[in-house]
């Protein structure tokens, strides 16, 4: 059973309806959050340290986000933080928070007066999901898949994201079974420290869209929309239509658009071949299931 609804109220405003961005790493969510940060009446955050600090503690320490409302209540209260709107909100923001929002200065990035909608997009909120849920009863979600051999190409280009690969990031106090690192139980544990960089890269990614098929069997249609990056790079009218209507918001267009775009299939001139064939080889069944393959 549910606990019953809390409201918050962010700077006189309450939150109704909080939009939540949920994908694996690299699979768009930042692409599709400066959409979101762009639309009327939107105040969208990503990876402000408050929040951030809650989200790699549960996904890392799993059992913590299982303690009922004393983890709703701290994710919660994250929240309400990051999404103050107050001068200098924006001066701890990340670098891809400050840009999709066009800030120059210290901020903040939106006036109280225009908001009426809240959300985030932080990287790996997907594994703080079920508490996301316990704290917004009526939160929307999007989830973003992408092809799990892009995403391992992405992902052994981005100094942040092997630095989660460190063998000593698997120590006495992980906790089994760890979507956050894929890894089912401590018996496996060796065998991901000595795993090659893409191998390790492929868990992620197959955790991650088994957490997102669990997601989709849990909720309806009216709470979670699941899009593909695919999609929002080739058909990007299309993809924001059906969001725009999911949202009952107008999300623009013009934010899909870039030079720095990732392109779809890249993995093909960037991925070693052996590096290739171990994505394969792990993330084989998700591949097939999702089409990738």
């Amino acid at each position: 059973m549910r606990p019953p609804p809390h409201i918050l109220v962010v700077n006189g405003i309450k939150v109704r309806q909080p939009v939540f961005v949920l994908a694996a790493p690299h699979s768009g969510a930042d692409l599709l959050a400066r959409a979101l940060k762009r639309s009327p009446g939107f105040h969208l955050t990503m990876g402000r340290p408050a929040v951030a600090h809650v989200v790699y503690a549960f996904a890392r320490r799993p059992s913590i986000a299982g303690r009922g409302m004393g983890a709703t209540r701290v994710l919660r209260d994250a929240l309400a933080e990051a999404w103050q709107i107050i001068p200098g909100a924006c001066r701890d923001c990340p670098a891809p928070c400050r840009e999709a929002g066009g800030v120059t200065g210290d901020g903040p990035c939106a006036a109280p007066g225009t908001v009426a909608r809240f959300g985030d997009a932080s990287p790996d909120l997907l594994y703080s999901a079920s508490v996301l849920l316990q704290a917004f009863p009526d939160a929307r979600f999007v989830q973003l898949i992408r092809d799990g051999r892009d995403v391992a190409a992405d992902m052994l280009a981005d100094p942040a994201a092997l630095a989660w690969f460190k063998p000593v990031m698997l120590n006495d106090e992980t906790e089994f079974p760890n979507p956050f690192f894929g890894v089912n139980s401590a018996e496996h544990s060796d065998r991901w420290k000595a795993m090659p960089t893409a191998g390790k890269c492929a868990l992620r990614w197959r955790s991650a869209v088994r957490l997102s098929a669990t997601l989709h069997k849990e909720l309806s249609r009216e709470q979670l929309l699941t899009l593909r990056y695919e999609d929002l790079i080739t058909s990007p009218a299309q993809a924001l239509d059906g969001l725009s209507a999911f949202l009952e918001t107008r999300v623009p267009k013009v934010a899909l658009y870039g030079r720095n775009v990732p392109k779809v299939g890249a993995w093909r001139t960037r991925l070693r071949g052996q590096d290739a064939e171990l994505v394969e080889k792990v993330a084989r069944e998700e591949l097939t299931r999702l089409g990738y393959r």
